[in-house]
């Protein structure tokens, strides 16, 4: 029988179909990560993600083709340092935030100055940034499918996020005040992104070729989300909603959700506005099995290994995988680190779990 591809794979186990295998999927690497992993036997070359998957042999995420659709910012800030201040560096971050970070740590920064900051700059950066008809957001994207259809691999579509990206550009507390004191400016942002994603569905995809959205929204921490469901219910669901009809009208039925932490609130409202394969559930805080529970065929899983499992070595990477096998029966799940993987899971561990991940997939 001819093996069959990792589209193929992917798509059959979240429409509750058999596989000839589970896709061997994995969320990515810390830079820290790879630095440390070449002090323990990583080839020196393989510098990024998607490199080291290739050379682990694995099937993805870094490896799916993400369509040449350009959602949020464009163009894109450069990431890059703006003054070596000894102790700590002063940067400009990817979303044109100014920030200063330790040299050579893995720290969260401290933010000096974000973006968005006052209505004025929200003007500016919707017409310099957020401009949906700039034409160099669109690509080739038949080309794009056609080479992913030779390759055997998904092509994504970034629907983007409503919550994040503003917080990422206002900065937690000030997006937070302003959801309170100014609801119908938030609204505003909110409205111009949902018109923006479904601007560029119209626009930007082909007949058919596109599998799936693939969208981002963290917005929870450890004991739940950071925007209370009520708010999220009445300025958000409807949102999606209008998003998720119109790529389910160009065939695309799986949209996968990209949210850190204690989910369980949200995702009633998440499956209510079409948005149907939760990721990449850390373990710590959300159990897939308790979701599995709650909602049955109607959310798809996709992550759920602790990744401090693979921190304890092997005994508990046995654990952690046996635990993981009823669900991975019941299908609808492949499972993945439940993050990216950090620094402290040696290379050796990482192999042994990738060894024994294998034997159930």
């Amino acid at each position: 029988m001819i093996p069959m591809t990792t589209r193929e794979r992917f798509l059959r186990v979240f429409h509750w179909q058999a596989p000839d295998r589970l896709p061997n999927l994995e969320f990515g690497y810390w830079d820290e990560t790879i630095e440390a992993w070449h002090r323990q036997g990583l080839p020196l070359n393989i510098h990024d993600n998607e490199a080291v998957e290739r050379y682990l042999g694995l099937d993805g995420v870094s490896i799916f083709t993400k369509a040449p659709i350009k959602n949020g910012l464009f163009p894109a800030f450069e990431k890059k340092v703006i003054k070596d201040l000894g102790d700590r560096l002063l940067m400009q971050d990817e979303d044109g935030n100014l920030c200063e970070v330790p040299p050579g740590r893995g720290t969260m920064p401290k933010f000096l100055k974000y973006i968005i900051e006052s209505r004025q700059d929200w003007e500016r950066v919707k017409r310099e940034y957020l401009d949906y008809k700039n034409p160099g957001r669109i690509g080739d994207v038949k080309k794009a499918v056609d080479e992913a259809r030779a390759s055997g691999t998904l092509v994504l579509f970034d629907p983007g996020s409503l919550y994040g990206w503003p917080r990422n550009w206002m900065g937690l507390e000030n997006f937070s005040i302003a959801v309170m004191e100014d609801r119908p400016w938030v609204e505003e942002m909110m409205e111009h992104l949902t018109e923006m994603t479904l601007y560029l569905i119209e626009k930007g995809f082909p007949e058919k070729g596109i599998d799936v959205g693939w969208w981002w929204e963290d917005m929870c921490y450890n004991h739940g989300p950071l925007l209370s469901p009520k708010l999220f219910q009445e300025m958000m669901v409807p949102r999606y909603k209008r998003v998720s009809e119109a790529l389910k009208r160009r065939g695309i039925e799986l949209n996968v959700l990209d949210c850190d932490g204690r989910i369980y609130e949200l995702v009633p409202g998440w499956l209510e506005a079409g948005i149907n394969v939760m990721f990449p559930i850390e373990a710590l805080h959300t159990d897939p099995f308790e979701l599995r529970e709650i909602y049955g065929d109607r959310v798809l899983l996709l992550g759920g290994v602790n990744k401090l499992s693979l921190i304890r070595g092997r005994e508990a990477i046995d654990r952690e995988l046996e635990g993981l096998v009823p669900l991975i029966a019941k299908g609808g799940f492949i499972p993945t680190v439940d993050h990216r993987v950090p620094p402290d899971v040696t290379y050796e561990n990482y192999l042994y779990y990738l060894e024994r991940k294998k034997s159930i997939l």
